[in-house]
């Protein structure tokens, strides 16, 4: 009876595999749709592939319409850039502009963007801030950063963090005008004590390029020292003043004019520059988006037609195995 209970016993434990209550997986054929087959060990390349195409096709959605968006804004700000080069453009003709003057303050005033994905506007503007730094650095020299944007505060703030007096963000979140930039310029004399203001900012050329761009405005002392010694601002003595106010009164105005107007139109290609690179950035990332996407679908198809011909040769094999 033992005996018999164990032979009952061995013959369940090995007829359980051939009698198996669970369903049998079908073979994945060509003819039956992707969405239909059921997961498995040849599907999963085929899927993981698929999935790669559909988020380089959002990608590339997302990149033409910040594009787009970007072509717009820029049409916005060209105008007002090439307006704003107007206003300053008689101060060079009448103070000059002596990027090269000596004197013991500094202010850098640094303009950057608030946000990414344009370029490398925003590394050339920090870079150059800080070529200026070392070239007006000395003993009895001291020189401050003002900056302008999120992007070189994120930059300047690991080496110079002490060096920074003031930090403005989010300028461009709504369009500035000339009254905003000259209350902003107001508060940033009445903050820093400065011998040259040394404004560093990226010019508008084009849409694919941009100049790296520095604007000295020198305060009313230096400015009538330097008149005094020669050179560019020695004919100021040639001009007539009217009115009740003395020469350094004038010069005091002409400076606080001369920041703000310079620092308007700073703002204004700086801005313009931004969507211009923004754009070129945002169009080579759709191409390079479009090259991904023609190499993801030559693959998907490749792997697909390598699992068909091996399912084939399968069942190939299987029905001559049962004809043999």
């Amino acid at each position: 009876m033992a005996m018999a209970a164990a032979l009952r016993r061995e013959g369940r434990r090995f007829a359980s595999p051939l009698i198996s209550h669970q369903p049998i997986t079908p073979f994945r054929s060509a003819l039956i749709p992707e969405e239909h087959v059921p997961l498995g060990v040849r599907s999963i390349s085929t899927q993981v592939v698929r999935n790669r195409m559909k988020s380089v096709k959002n990608i590339q959605k997302i990149t033409k319409a910040m594009k787009m968006v970007a072509a717009s804004k820029l049409r916005l700000i060209q105008t007002r850039a090439e307006n704003s080069r107007g206003l300053w453009q008689p101060f060079t003709a009448l103070l000059g502009d002596t990027p090269s003057v000596d004197v013991k303050k500094n202010v850098i005033v640094t303009i950057s963007s608030d946000k990414g994905l344009c370029g490398g506007i925003n590394s050339t503007a920090v870079k150059v801030s800080r070529a200026i730094n070392r070239l007006t650095s000395g003993p009895d020299k001291e020189t401050k950063f003002v900056i302008l944007g999120e992007k070189a505060k994120v930059q300047l703030i690991r080496d110079s963090k002490k060096s920074i007096t003031i930090c403005l963000t989010e300028l461009q979140k709504n369009p500035l005008n000339y009254t905003q930039v000259s209350v902003l310029a107001d508060d940033i004399l009445k903050n820093v004590e400065y011998d040259a203001l040394r404004i560093v900012y990226n010019k508008f050329q084009s849409v694919v390029a941009f100049l790296p761009t520095m604007a000295t405005v020198l305060s009313p002392e230096v400015v009538e020292r330097e008149a005094e010694s020669g050179g560019k601002l020695g004919d100021l003595d040639s001009y007539e003043i009217e009115g009740g106010e003395t020469k350094g009164e004038i010069l005091q105005n002409l400076a606080e004019f001369q920041f703000s107007c310079v620092l308007f139109n700073a703002v204004m290609e700086n801005a313009c520059s931004e969507q211009g690179a923004r754009m070129s950035a945002m169009d080579s990332s759709s191409r390079n988006a479009g090259d991904m996407l023609d190499r993801l679908t030559l693959t998907y198809n490749r792997t697909r037609q390598a699992s068909i011909t091996t399912e084939l040769t399968e069942i190939i094999s299987g029905a001559a195995a049962l004809e043999g």
